[in-house]
């Protein structure tokens, strides 16, 4: 029995491959600790499109301060009133303490001008607050119904509920670092980014990193102290956090707990069907230990290469596991029938033969597998490329150490004594191959209707989603996100910015009534839609002067007029996120009410355009940003890009079949079963209103690479049989389909623990994914075989 020469030497030197197994998985531990989870709001877009940069100018332009929202819902005392106000002066009294925290807004140190009596350029807007007027619960009532700039914004429509804004100071370097980014980054949408500018960019990106870590770490200790200090609340009011970077807090919580929590539990429920499956502590134990330096390893090798966890890749652990135990129990299986028809050869003669008949096939199975990974590096989605890349990582890792440390392990043990297979197994895989040669005709009718209604799911498909439902409904995230959504004016942003025409600034007008008019039929537009929840520019602003002006609205000398009266000071926190004098531009800045019913947020964008138009607003002077945009774009390329992903899959899978069999035939009988897999777990999602989103737009790709590893096996065993056994496809049965319903049932058990996730995303991966290996099982031990003797003669 001869073994190739790197199985070889592992025979020879097995103390030697784990010694230095050993040292790999200490020096890659230690770049583990480099190893980071990014939940930042960053992840989710996908940089360097016409979107994003877009975006990133106007923050720029506008440059709107960094803030938490805390809303405060008192649930045993009116909102108005000497309780609400203590709790709102001591709150803010604390938060303001915490060192980067550059103000804290709320209700009672806001300039109530519409107090003011008349608005002038010599107005103190300190002397019309509550904390120098003392006006009474009554008049803050009053003061604040149906206010043009704070309804919504620091006071609910039901005066139920009020908000702080905790705003935060810039990192002055890292702010001139992402301006410096932004800057060069803004030559691509005149396509004249240079070499020089590339090189450039990514020297500062460098420069960034570093103070964007510590920055996310400091945001991480403020949000977690912010907690902190507003427990003692608790026991009179309900308190929500609402923001971009507690949305990523959370996440980040929610993603640590699950590697943690589902990494052990899926290793626990794997060993108790190791020990079920094979009934012998070695088969626990070594499988077990393969997993564990495989992920550690892996670990450290996105700590080195900086590839960082996002909710795409949160499972990575998962699949790392599953991925090295579909290749360690094809060759348990393989070992153990090798121990039972063979009595007399030795440990060594054993582990030599397994590797003999197996190296090729799960070398096969890897590559294969990395081919179905690679095709998300073509999505053009930056999450998803990252994950592809990181999967082809552990896919490699999985091969080194199931074909190299497992049998260096396996050879520290005596023989195993013949033992014979369970019952249950036995009798399934029976059953299976009665099937096969008993129904032919049959299982290719129920394959082909299958196929078939599988086409009817795809076409119900959709991409709709929102953040919201990323949680569970009795989470802390999403109980403060949807509260914040529905009694604050939203949670995704959305941007209208206009441009001015040239003439604009003559004559001392700054803004010109038929701006104003512009803006206000935006505005109005907005409005038509329950989606669209706050609404806040210049317009706010003249509608509060006119509240100041006896309600007569201020003719454009008047406003422009008072524009330049101002105290800078008041002028930059009326209008500076508003207004841009320099560019000429003005920002309508509204966000959208995720939780709203029947929300389609493609037909959304259609119908705002739709009535811009109507209403004869010129589409060329207007550009839509900020998150909701880029949100809203990548799931429109989600489809395209799940086309394209399965179109990619398909073709490199039968060439590299083909590669791999040297048979057009072959290849093509191998990929039929893996295709209608991947197009019933696309149907299935159609059918159940599952959509598309960053998440499980993989699981395609993965079901497709992982499934097509018991065709390889089934093939390759098959073919070699074919001319030597009489009945080739029963002894397939007994060699490969017992490793097939092993391996399918460890999938699949392990992933469908997800389901307990409060990560819905998770959730669904883990139940898709546990559903597209039950359906590759059934496809790989009916339909692959009956294509095999029928259409391989």
């Amino acid at each position: 029995m001869a073994a190739s020469n790197p199985s070889a030497f592992v025979l020879r030197f097995p103390r030697t491959v784990i010694v230095a197994f050993i040292l790999l998985s200490v020096l890659l531990g230690w770049f583990a600790q480099y190893f980071r989870i990014d939940a930042s709001a960053d992840t989710l877009l996908s940089k360097g499109n016409q979107l994003y940069i877009q975006t990133r100018q106007m923050d720029q332009r506008f440059a709107p301060q960094e803030f938490i929202l805390l809303a405060y819902q008192p649930t045993a005392h009116a909102l108005f009133s000497q309780t609400t106000f203590d709790d709102l002066e001591s709150l803010s009294q604390q938060l303001g303490k915490l060192p980067r925290v550059a103000g804290v807004t709320h209700i009672l140190n806001v300039p109530l001008l519409s107090t003011a009596g008349q608005l002038g350029g010599d107005i103190n807007p300190d002397q019309f607050t509550w904390q120098t007027k003392h006006f009474s619960p009554e008049q803050m009532q009053q003061i604040f119904t149906n206010h043009p700039l704070f309804t919504d914004l620091l006071v609910n429509q039901q005066q139920t509920a009020t908000a702080i804004q905790i705003l935060f100071r810039d990192d002055e370097t890292l702010r001139k670092i992402d301006n410096q980014i932004t800057n060069i980054e803004s030559k691509r949408l005149q396509g004249e980014l240079s070499e020089q500018d590339e090189q450039q960019l990514a020297k500062l990106k460098q420069q960034a990193d570093p103070l964007r870590q510590a920055l996310d770490k400091q945001r991480q200790q403020e949000i977690e102290q912010i907690y902190q200090l507003i427990k003692p609340y608790e026991s009179r009011a309900q308190l929500y956090l609402g923001g971009a970077h507690v949305l990523g807090f959370e996440l980040i919580n929610i993603i640590s707990a699950d590697l943690v929590t589902f990494g052990s539990a899926i290793a626990g429920a794997i060993c108790l069907l190791l020990w079920w499956f094979f009934g012998h502590w070695r088969w626990v134990i070594l499988p077990m230990l393969c997993c564990a330096v495989s992920v550690v390893a892996t670990i450290g090798l996105f700590g080195a290469f900086d590839l960082r966890t996002t909710i795409i890749s949160s499972n990575f652990i998962a699949l790392q596991l599953i991925l090295t135990l579909a290749i360690v129990v094809h060759l348990i299986v393989q070992y153990r029938q090798l121990a039972s028809n063979a009595d007399d050869a030795s440990q060594m003669e054993l582990v030599s033969q397994t590797l003999a008949d197996k190296t090729r096939p799960c070398l096969y199975a890897g590559i294969t597998t990395s081919v179905g990974f690679a095709s998300l590096i073509f999505s053009g989605i930056q999450p998803v490329v990252s994950f592809g890349y990181m999967m082809i990582l552990a896919m490699g890792m999985s091969l080194l150490v199931s074909l190299l440390l497992f049998p260096a392990c396996l050879m520290l043990f005596k023989r195993e004594a013949p033992s014979s297979a369970s019952q249950l197994s036995q009798a399934f895989l029976a059953g299976a191959l009665r099937l096969v040669n008993g129904r032919p005709k049959f299982i290719l009718s129920v394959g082909a209707m299958l196929a078939v209604i599988s086409v009817g799911g795809l076409l119900l498909l959709n991409v709709e989603n929102s953040f919201l439902n990323y949680f569970a409904k009795d989470t802390r995230v999403h109980q403060q996100l949807k509260f914040i959504d529905q009694q604050f004016g939203g949670t995704t942003a959305l941007d209208v910015v206009v441009d001015l025409p040239d003439d604009t600034a003559k004559d001392g007008v700054e803004l010109s009534a038929q701006s104003v008019l512009t803006l206000q039929k935006i505005q109005a537009v907005l409005r038509q839609y329950p989606a669209s929840g706050n609404i806040t520019s210049v317009v706010n602003f003249t509608e509060l002067a006119r509240q100041i002006n006896d309600d007569k609205p201020l003719t454009e000398y008047e406003l422009s007029a008072l524009y330049h009266l101002l105290d800078n000071d008041l002028r930059e926190r009326l209008l500076g996120a508003y207004y841009d004098p320099e560019h000429r531009q003005l920002r309508i800045s509204t966000r959208v009410k995720d939780s709203t019913e029947g929300l389609r947020r493609a037909d959304y964008l259609a119908g705002l355009r739709e009535d811009f138009n109507a209403n004869g607003i010129d589409s060329e002077r207007l550009t839509l940003t900020n998150l909701f945009m880029l949100y809203q774009d990548i799931l429109q390329r989600l489809f395209e890009s799940q086309i394209l992903t399965l179109g990619i899959v398909y073709v490199a899978l039968y060439l590299i079949l083909w590669l791999l069999f040297r048979h057009p035939k072959v290849a093509l009988i191998a990929l039929v079963p893996n295709v209608l897999c991947t197009l019933m777990i696309l149907a299935l999602m159609g059918y159940l209103a599952i959509p598309l989103d960053l998440m499980t737009i993989t699981i395609s790709a993965i079901a497709m690479g992982i499934a097509v590893d018991d065709t390889i096996h089934m093939v390759h065993h098959y073919r070699q049989q074919k001319d030597q056994n009489g009945d080739a496809m029963a002894h397939t049965f007994d060699h490969v389909g017992r490793a097939m319903l092993y391996t399918s049932s460890l999938i699949a058990v392990g992933f469908s623990l997800l389901a307990f996730s409060d990560f819905v995303p998770s959730l669904l991966f883990g139940l898709l994914t546990a559903a597209a290996m039950l359906f590759a099982l059934l496809t790989d031990l009916l339909l692959l075989p009956v294509m095999l003797k029928r259409y391989l003669a």
